[in-house]
C-alpha cells in the first residue's frame, strides 16, 4: 500500500424526513442562498421543506444551474451573493449543482480572474463561503468531497479542481427524494457511481487489501441493486443503499494508498462539452474500450476483478480479464446507458474534435502510467464507435 492523509469533514445526515434539521445545521444567524437546478425541486416538494426547516432566517433562490454546471451561470450567482452578502449557501439537487456550488463558493472571494479557481485545479482558493448540501440524486459523490467538475461552454472545456476548501460542512442524504427521478437519471447515477470506484480499483496491484475488498464490495452491491432501483422505484431499503453506495464511491475512502486512473473520464468530459451526452453516457461509451486497449497493463487486476466482482473461476487470467470487460459492458447496457457512439448518433466524423480538444486541454499523457497519450486516446474512441 502507498503512503497517504486522509481528510474529510463532511457530516453526513441520513434518512427519511432528514431536512427537518436543517435548523440544526446552520447557524441561525446566517443569511442563506439556496441553490437548484430546475423546477423540479419546487415541483416534488423539497425547496418547500428547505424552506420551512430553515424557519426565520434570511433566505434566497437562485435556480438554473445546469446538468453540466456552466461558468457563466454560477458566475451571476457570484455577483448575486457579492451585492447581497450572502455568508453561508445551499445546495439542493445532485452532483452538478453542488459541483457549480463549490465553485461559486470558492470564487465569491477569489481575487483577479474568477476562471482561475479552475484552470488552477483549485490550488490557488484561499477561502470559501461555507456551504451544505440536501442530495436528491446519488451520483457523483459530489456530497462528501472536494471536486468539481465546471464547463465554460464559450470556451468548449469542462475542467476539474480539487480544494479542502469545498468540502461540504454537511450533507443531508433523503433517499425518499429519489423516488421521483427519472429512470435515465437513475441509470446515469449507478453508472456513474460504477466508473467512479472502477477508476480508483482498476490499475495494478499495490497490496491495499482494505481499499480493494472495499471498491469490490461497492461494485457488487450496485451490480445488484441498480437494476432492482429501475424495477422498484420506491423500495426505501434500494435507493437507501443505492445512495450511500454513490456517496462512498467517491468520498476518497477506497481510493487512498492506491494508483488511479481518470483517464475514461478525461476523454468523457470532451464528449460531452462537444457533443451535449450525459456525462454517464460518455463514461459507458468509453471505459469498456479503454480496459481493451490497456489490457496487458491492467491485466492482473482485471482478472481479480473478474473473480471477486463477477465470481467467473474459468480460464487464464487474460480469459477473465476480457470476459469481466463484456460483462461490465453488459451491465451498463441492462441499465440502458448505450456502449457505443452509435447509440447516441455518432459517427467516426467525431474522433478528430475529440483528440483536438484533449490536446487543447493538456490531457496527453493520462492514467495511472501517463501513457495514455493522444494516439491511445484515438484508438479508444475509434473503438467505442
Amino acid at each position: 500500500m502507498n503512503n497517504f492523509e486522509f481528510y474529510n469533514p463532511t457530516r453526513i445526515v441520513f434518512g427519511d424526513g432528514k431536512i427537518s434539521e436543517l435548523g440544526r445545521l446552520i447557524p441561525e444567524s446566517a443569511k442563506v442562498l439556496i441553490l437548484f437546478g430546475g423546477e423540479s425541486a419546487r415541483k416534488t416538494g423539497t425547496l418547500d421543506e428547505v424552506e420551512r426547516a430553515l424557519g426565520s432566517r434570511h433566505f434566497s433562490l437562485f435556480g438554473g444551474i445546469e446538468a453540466n454546471p456552466r461558468y457563466e451561470t454560477l458566475i451571476k450567482a457570484v455577483d448575486k451573493i457579492e451585492k447581497e452578502g450572502f455568508d453561508f449557501l445551499l445546495a439542493v439537487g445532485g452532483g452538478s449543482v453542488i459541483d457549480g456550488v463549490k465553485f461559486v463558493a470558492a470564487a465569491v472571494n477569489y481575487p483577479g480572474d474568477k476562471w482561475e479557481v479552475v484552470t488552477k485545479g483549485g490550488t490557488t482558493i484561499q477561502t470559501a463561503l461555507p456551504f451544505g448540501t440536501v442530495l436528491t440524486l446519488p451520483a457523483t459523490g459530489s456530497e462528501m468531497n472536494k471536486g468539481s467538475v465546471i464547463t465554460r461552454e464559450e470556451l468548449q472545456s469542462k475542467l476539474a479542481f480539487m480544494s479542502d476548501k469545498v468540502f461540504p460542512q454537511f450533507s443531508i442524504l433523503d433517499p425518499v427524494k429519489t423516488y421521483t427521478l427519472p429512470p435515465r437519471q437513475i441509470s446515469n447515477g449507478v453508472v456513474d457511481a460504477f466508473v467512479h470506484v472502477i477508476e480508483q480499483y482498476l490499475t495494478y496491484p499495490v497490496n491495499a487489501y482494505v481499499q480493494d475488498s472495499f471498491a469490490e464490495g461497492l461494485l457488487r452491491t450496485l451490480i445488484d441493486i441498480g437494476p432492482k432501483a429501475l424495477e422498484t422505484p420506491r423500495d426505501y431499503d434500494i435507493r437507501a443503499n443505492l445512495m450511500w453506495t454513490a456517496t462512498l464511491a467517491l468520498n476518497g475512502l477506497i481510493g487512498v494508498g492506491v494508483p488511479q486512473d481518470w483517464s475514461t473520464h478525461m476523454l468523457g468530459h470532451e464528449i460531452t462539452v462537444l457533443y451535449g451526452l450525459d456525462h454517464a453516457q460518455t463514461l459507458a461509451i468509453v471505459l469498456p474500450s479503454m480496459l481493451l486497449e490497456k489490457l496487458p497493463q491492467k491485466q492482473t487486476k482485471l482478472a481479480q476483478y473478474a473473480e471477486r466482482v463477477w465470481g467467473i473461476t474459468n480460464g487464464n487470467d487474460q480469459e477473465k480479464a476480457l470476459k469481466s470487460i463484456e460483462l461490465t459492458r453488459q451491465f451498463f447496457e441492462a441499465m440502458n446507458v448505450g456502449t457505443h457512439f452509435s447509440d447516441y448518433q455518432l459517427s467516426s466524423d467525431v474522433i478528430e474534435p475529440l483528440v483536438k480538444s484533449l490536446e487543447a486541454h493538456n490531457m496527453v499523457e493520462l492514467g495511472e502510467h501517463q501513457d495514455i497519450t493522444l494516439d491511445v486516446s484515438r484508438r479508444v474512441y475509434t473503438a467505442a464507435l
